[in-house]
């Protein structure tokens, strides 16, 4: 597997993991409530992913060509995706896309990331050395984000 920024040559298949990855994997999160699915994936497009390629640093994991998973860092140190492909679910993408964006965030002299964890990746980003960092707050629709975050530069 190779962690790599994401081209506008990806754009579409990595809206089709953003769109996938929530639909199958976030149930806990969303419910099957098609009011908040419709509000989660409104913006995971292949037009959203090619502005964000220019706002942000957005990587993909790729295997034998195809996209296993995104992520995203702001400016500012916040994650604003990591989602894999439910196929490639525990299979360590998440975690090889997390740490593609720590070393981007040290490189920028970042020295704290911050994220709204889903309830379903909460666990997954406690054991990554994220630790809560204030009350939920609301999300899309019916779900909640719960805001983490981790020191990376001392």
């Amino acid at each position: 597997m190779q962690i790599r920024r994401t081209t506008d040559d990806d754009a579409e298949a990595a809206a089709g993991v953003l769109r996938r990855s929530i639909t199958e994997l976030c149930r806990d999160d969303h419910k099957d409530d098609a009011e908040t699915l419709a509000a989660w994936l409104a913006n995971k497009t292949p037009e959203s992913v090619r502005r964000w390629i220019e706002r942000a640093v957005v990587l993909v994991a790729v295997e034998d060509g195809a996209i296993l998973g995104v992520g995203s860092l702001w400016s500012g140190g916040e994650i604003g995706l990591n989602y894999v492909a439910p196929e490639a679910r525990f299979r360590g993408v998440s975690k090889a896309l997390l740490a593609g964006l720590e070393a981007e965030a040290r490189a920028l002299g970042i020295e704290a990331i911050t994220l709204n964890s889903t309830a379903t990746a909460r666990r997954f980003y406690a054991a990554c050395g994220y630790a809560d960092a204030g009350a939920p707050v609301p999300g899309f629709g019916k779900t909640q984000g719960y805001p983490m975050r981790k020191t990376i530069l001392a």
